[in-house]
């Protein structure tokens, strides 16, 4: 059992079968500090040792965002040199993999902005389901910035090249229903209230690659 995450920036709950992942730092928009990648890791390990957990389920709080990036804030600190800036990347691609390579199924709630690292971090999980009125982008072209191998071959292998080279190019916002429509998302939900998981975990035995009980 966790007893606490390594930053209270990370929340790790559990409700029946249900693990909540959620990234804690709404005065910045949840964005995402190297201690919060690497909380992310930390509680990945309890869920998965856990066998009352059927589903993940990974959101922000505060309601206004889901995750809004990284915490540029920690980038001259962090990322001062060129080896710092691949260690930084490695702890942060390292727990998305762990979100998409984990057996249990995750699911990303998105309320509000997800932005840059946040549709990263949302590409990893299994399913996408977001809250009318949430934003979606990319702006690593205005801000010079360029994307990881992996990251890139998520969103062509979700969205296809033609979507993915408009959202890449753009660096624009996309609405919910772009985001729908794109196949970004698998749905939109007109409340908070409307995000449940409850028809998923009940027909789930702990695995996402389980036969449902007959």
């Amino acid at each position: 059992m966790l007893d606490q995450p390594l930053t209270s920036k990370m929340i790790a709950q559990k409700d029946g079968p249900v693990g909540h992942l959620i990234f804690n730092n709404p005065a910045r928009h949840n964005a995402v500090s190297l201690e919060m990648w690497q909380a992310v890791a930390q509680i990945m390990d309890d869920f998965e040792q856990d066998d009352a957990i059927r589903v993940i389920v990974v959101s922000g709080a505060g309601g206004r965002a889901f995750v809004s990036g990284a915490d540029i804030s920690e980038f001259k600190e962090r990322r001062a040199s060129e080896e710092a800036a691949a260690a930084y990347s490695k702890i942060s691609e390292g727990a998305r993999t762990r979100l998409q390579e984990t057996l249990k199924p995750t699911i990303a709630m998105i309320r509000g902005y997800c932005i840059g690292g946040g549709v990263g971090t949302a590409l990893a999980c299994d399913m996408r389901i977001a809250a009318a009125g949430s934003k979606f982008g990319v702006p690593a072209a205005k801000l010079g910035l360029g994307y990881a191998y992996d990251g890139i071959k998520r969103l062509v292998d979700l969205v296809g090249p033609a979507c993915a080279r408009e959202i890449f190019f753009t660096a624009r916002q996309f609405t919910a229903d772009e985001a729908l429509r794109m196949g970004l998302v698998n749905q939109v939900v007109q409340t908070a209230c409307c995000l449940s998981v409850e028809p998923i975990h009940s027909n789930l035995r702990g695995s996402k690659w389980a036969t449902p009980e007959p």
